[in-house]
């Protein structure tokens, strides 16, 4: 909703058709974000116009640029090792490192099942 709020300011409506929610729920989001200052309303003749408020971002930006310069290098080597694929070619179970023969069998020896 904030990308679309960003482009350009759009009415209830517009917010519906572009995104496929129901017209509560639009409403319901726009509460929420309205609430949290990330959007604002302008009134024009009879429409509510829902425009975004870059000033919250904006400082929510200035306080994450720190923590960047400590993620950034590490998102970078993952991405890095993403692109190559070789995790793929591991076998290994990306949670465990396990590879899927070596796995114990749930319903093996010593199981109650």
């Amino acid at each position: 909703m904030l990308e679309l709020l960003r482009a350009r300011p759009h009415a209830v409506h517009e917010i519906v058709d572009a995104l496929g929610l129901s017209q509560p729920a639009t409403s319901k989001h726009l509460r929420v974000l309205r609430a949290a200052g990330l959007v604002r309303v302008e009134v024009s003749a009879q429409r509510r116009l829902y425009t975004v408020d870059p000033a919250p971002l904006a400082e929510l930006d200035r306080w994450l640029a720190p923590y960047r310069r400590l993620w950034n290098p590490a998102l970078d080597r993952l991405g890095e090792y993403l692109d190559t694929g070789e995790y793929l070619d591991t076998g290994e179970h990306p949670d465990t490192g396990e590879h899927p023969d070596t796995v114990a069998d749930p319903d093996g020896p010593g199981s109650a099942g």
